[in-house]
Order: C-alpha cells, then sequence, then structure tokens
C-alpha cells in the first residue's frame, strides 16, 4: 500500500507509519505551515551523500578554523525544527506543519530523530534534522 500512496490519498502521520514509508523512501510533506493536511511523497530517485569520501572546501575548512561556532548534537530539536518551519525572506511557505513536526518530536523523544546546531554566541543561528534509521540518516531540512 505504501507505494501507491501520493497527494492524492491523504492519511494521517503516525509513527508506525511514517517508519514503514521512510523504510519505501516516501516521506510527508504539507502545503504550508498552516495546512492541516499532509501528504506522501514517493521520488523516482533520492540523493545519497557517501561520507567515506567528503570532500571539505577550502573556505569551509577556514570556518572551521576559525572556531566562529560551537557545534552541539540533539540539544534544541524543537528549536531546530521550529526555525526550519519558520518563513524567511524568499521561501513565504514551508512544507513542516504542526503534524510532520510533531511526529519528528515524539521521534526525537524516541531516540530515532536527530539534529545538528550550530550556535553563535549562545544564539541559534542554524541547525538540521533528520531521521535516522540502520545506518542511514535521512536529512529533512536546514536553516
Amino acid at each position: 500500500m505504501l507505494g501507491m500512496l501520493s497527494r492524492g490519498n491523504i492519511v494521517p502521520i503516525n509513527i508506525d507509519l511514517l517508519l514503514k514509508a521512510y523504510a519505501h523512501g516516501i516521506f510527508p510533506m504539507a502545503d504550508s505551515r498552516d495546512d492541516s493536511n499532509a501528504f506522501w511523497v514517493e521520488p523516482k530517485t533520492r540523493a545519497i551523500l557517501p561520507l567515506d569520501g567528503i570532500h571539505i572546501s577550502k573556505s569551509l575548512a577556514k570556518t572551521i578554523r576559525q572556531d566562529r561556532f560551537t557545534v552541539t548534537a540533539d540539544t534544541s530539536f524543537s528549536a531546530v525544527i521550529q526555525a526550519c518551519a519558520e518563513s524567511i525572506d524568499g521561501r513565504r511557505e514551508t512544507w513542516i506543519n504542526p503534524d510532520i513536526e510533531d511526529a519528528f518530536c515524539q521521534l526525537h523523544a524516541m531516540g530515532m530523530a536527530h539534529s545538528i546546531e550550530c550556535w553563535s554566541d549562545g544564539q541559534l543561528v542554524g541547525g538540521l534534522y533528520g531521521l535516522a534509521m540502520g545506518r542511514a540518516f535521512f536529512g529533512e531540512s536546514m536553516f
């Protein structure tokens, strides 16, 4: 059945369904932050970033050496997902509605969803969140 889910078949998010969907490469999205429904997306391909051969650019290496940011993991999951869901200049709408946010907060409480936070002078200035399943991490959004 998961292979048949599409935009026309709106199904409420529950954790078991969400995990089964991700295992099949399917994920939820909403049309906007205020949309009360989410739909399921089944892309033909997904990007895979292997970490064993990652290349760090000279400019990124320089930024890291400057030690301007403090980087943490899983210290402010809800703040990261909220920041990812905010509208900003150039992006008025977001695909993260309250149902998706709640589901991922539940997954975080279960130890399955994680966040990386970047701090500057005690303020959260960047981050990402996603779902870990087996040896894969599904990065969902960042700011």
